[in-house]
Order: structure tokens, then sequence, then C-alpha cells
């Protein structure tokens, strides 16, 4: 029986480290968790936010994850997508999704990802 998800991986190119960083830490403000000392070898970084894990892992044939993303819940949408657009993410707002707001945006090396908040506060 599965009991929950993990973690959710999404490649990067390597020698991206310091972008990625820059990016899911700094603009996005997840926090950074240490790799397993026999993973620090592969590369890439990971983060969390509450109970859920983002890894990004070092792909030498890198292609950027276009439609495929992670979801990412946030609680206060509209104003942390105006400090991203301050930040210099593009925000792409979608209201396709029934009984929320989402908007889209893209990491530095292109992979898609998805800010949602349930309407209502929920």
């Amino acid at each position: 029986m599965i009991t929950g998800l993990d973690h959710v991986q999404l490649a990067a190119p390597p020698g991206s480290e310091a972008a990625l960083r820059a990016f899911y830490g700094g603009v996005l403000g997840l926090r950074e968790i240490p790799k397993p000392p026999a993973l620090v070898g592969r590369g890439g970084c990971w983060f969390e936010a509450g109970e859920g894990r983002l890894h990004l892992g070092i792909d030498a044939d890198f292609h950027p994850a276009r439609k495929a993303h992670p979801a990412l819940r946030v609680a206060g949408l509209r104003a942390y997508a105006q400090r991203l657009a301050g930040q210099g993410v593009q925000v792409s707002w979608n209201d396709d999704l029934p009984g929320h707001d989402r908007f889209y945006a893209y990491d530095p090396v292109g992979n898609r990802l998805e800010f949602l908040e349930r309407r209502g506060g929920g």
C-alpha cells in the first residue's frame, strides 16, 4: 500500500548547481537539504518545503521538462507571484483548474513549475 509521495525529481544539466541553488533556495525560498554522502558525487541538489521534497539530479543528456512538472502549494499565491516577478521570474497565470488559483514559471534550466493555492484558503 502506498502511504505518500516522498519526492519529485527534475533533471538539470551538468554544472548548473549554482544557478539551481540561487533559484530554488534564493528566489523560491525552499530549504536546501543535504544529500546522503553516497550520492553527493553525482551532483545536483535537494530541497524541501514542509513535507514535500524536490530533488534536482544531473543528467548529461539533459532536456528540460516542458510539460511534466511538480506543483508547489503556496499560501498567499498572488503576493508570492509578485515577489517572483520582482526578481525577474516570468509568471504565467492559468485558471483552468477549478477551485484553485495557479501560475506556471520555469526554472533557470527550463523545467516547468506549477504554483497553486486552493481558493478560499484551503
